[in-house]
């Protein structure tokens, strides 16, 4: 396994895995931005646009990744495979390294902790939005969870999705719980 790398770089090793599957052509770092915004945003904290370029860069000084470099007139475009070497450092990862416990950062729980500084009116009001919020991002991860259909190549990713559509489900029964119990408390 390669030393020092971060999760993410991890996680940008898988989304280029999976274009290796399917197309192959490579994924331009913009193109990686994309699919971590559609993919990761929903369950791993997608990369900012210069993360993704520092990560691209430290992948490929250890060979995980090797850049392609097309020029179409004045421009220049750099696409990013994953390579044999980098293959194996994911599976590694994958099979050895320790499975941490998912931290918590909950804005919304880290404001209801001090609710008592508030109105019961706006608690219940921040409350509510987020139901609206948690409402709006399962509908689009549920396009995500379309779009993966029932195809075998994409088993795992799916179940991810359901997974996700299971969370906001749940945290939308939480959170209207506690609504609720606001409504009782005046």
């Amino acid at each position: 396994m390669a030393d020092n790398l971060s999760t993410t770089s991890y996680a940008l090793l898988g989304l280029l895995n999976f274009d290796s599957v399917t197309s192959n052509d490579g994924l331009t770092g913009y193109e990686l931005k994309q699919r971590s915004d559609s993919t990761l945003r929903f369950y791993w904290v997608s990369p900012a646009m210069s993360q993704i370029y520092t990560e691209l860069t430290r992948l490929n000084r250890v060979g995980l990744v090797k850049p392609i470099s097309t020029r179409n007139g004045r421009r220049t475009t750099r696409r990013y495979r994953i390579t044999p070497v980098g293959l194996q450092s994911l599976h590694e990862w994958l099979r050895t390294s320790e499975v941490d416990f998912p931290v918590l950062k909950h804005p919304v729980a880290l404001r209801l902790l001090m609710g008592h500084l508030m109105d019961p009116e706006e608690v219940t009001a921040m409350l509510a939005s987020y139901v609206r919020r948690l409402a709006e991002r399962r509908v689009d991860l549920q396009g995500v969870r379309d779009s993966l259909g029932e195809v075998e190549m994409f088993r795992f990713p799916a179940m991810v999705a359901d997974w996700g559509l299971a969370y906001y489900d749940a945290e939308s029964d939480i959170v209207g719980e506690l609504i609720r119990r606001m409504g009782t408390s005046s």
